[in-house]
């Protein structure tokens, strides 16, 4: 099967020898490539990807022919981390798309860790050249490093072809590429609810406990709120009309909300579940998904729920 595969990629494109010396190169198996679960998982990598950068009007429609001159990778790392790069906007040339890449890739890596893979994973080398394996490496990497609580369809294993070129000849090898892990490891292992409501576990704590962690999200909120001389005293209610949520939105992610969009003094229950109807579509959009929070909760002053959102953001901004 491997010689044939061999004989048929030198028919339709010759084998470049040079490129290939002295290393191991993953090819994704053909049949590998029809695998449902592999294009659930690049749907679901192209959906997070429009979502993070939906306000920049970035739109990615193919994994492979988007991401390669390091556009999409620099905005990507600019949204999620706050990182401004000395790199030009968009690089017309190889030479000039390679040093961008060489630039992003390096804070990547500093921030995913040893741990994610890179560079054994991914490469400027593979990113440039188009490489689907590596290119899904990095994007699931970053999704892990800056929003885990993002749901990727677990268990994506893959067959891969192990190329490797040697003084004596071509070898070749089959083998399984995991991509992302099982979601669950065992029957002693934490659920998926508990994973991703991290709140709803510490409710059941000691209360010295929630208040310590309260105190620690009301000090991050009030720390962000200073600047517009404003103070948040309880956090169970004050966040019910929508109006400071949306400001300190607007405040982390470095934008303004235009005071025709929303109500800055709500009268009324409709005002109050419009803004905080808007504060959670912006939410959404910036691809931090809140499991189990309707906008009507934060409005009736739900605790759960306002810690929910409120730890998202501390999450996401609480290092910057």
């Amino acid at each position: 099967m491997d010689n044939a595969f061999l004989a048929n990629e030198k028919e339709e494109e010759p084998l470049d020898v040079e490129f290939f010396q002295g290393e191991k190169t993953k090819i994704i198996q053909p049949t590998s490539l029809n695998d449902p679960k592999l294009e659930t998982l690049k749907q679901a990598l192209t959906d997070w990807i429009n979502g993070v950068l939906k306000q920049e009007h970035i739109v990615v429609q193919s994994l492979q022919e988007d991401l390669y001159d390091g556009l999409v990778l620099h905005h990507l790392l600019s949204k999620l981390a706050g990182v401004h790069l000395p790199v030009e906007e968009i690089a017309l040339t190889s030479p000039a798309q390679t040093r961008k890449l060489e630039v992003i890739l390096e804070e990547l890596d500093r921030r995913l860790g040893p741990d994610a893979g890179g560079p054994v994973r991914w490469s400027v080398k593979l990113i440039h050249n188009k490489d689907l394996l590596a290119t899904i490496h990095l994007l699931v990497a970053m999704v892990r490093c800056f929003q885990p609580e993002v749901n990727l369809p677990p268990n994506v294993k893959i067959e891969v072809i192990v190329i490797e070129v040697t003084t004596s000849g071509i070898k070749s090898d089959v083998q399984v590429e995991v991509l992302t892990e099982e979601s669950d490891k065992g029957p002693d292992s934490i659920s998926k609810s508990e994973r991703e409501d991290p709140i709803e576990q510490l409710l059941k704590l000691e209360a010295h406990k929630v208040n310590t962690v309260k105190k620690a999200i009301l000090h991050f909120v009030n720390q962000n709120m200073s600047a517009m001389g404003l103070q948040v005293a309880d956090m169970d209610k004050q966040f019910s009309d929508g109006v400071i949520l949306l400001l300190l939105i607007g405040q982390l992610e470095g934008f303004f909300i235009p005071l025709c969009d929303f109500n800055l003094t709500p009268v009324n229950h409709s005002e109050m579940l419009h803004n905080v109807t808007l504060a959670m579509d912006l939410l959404n959009d910036m691809g931090l998904e809140i499991t189990s929070v309707d906008p009507q909760d934060i409005v009736s002053q739900d605790v759960t729920a306002t810690l929910k959102v409120l730890y998202t953001l501390f999450k996401k901004h609480k290092g910057k």
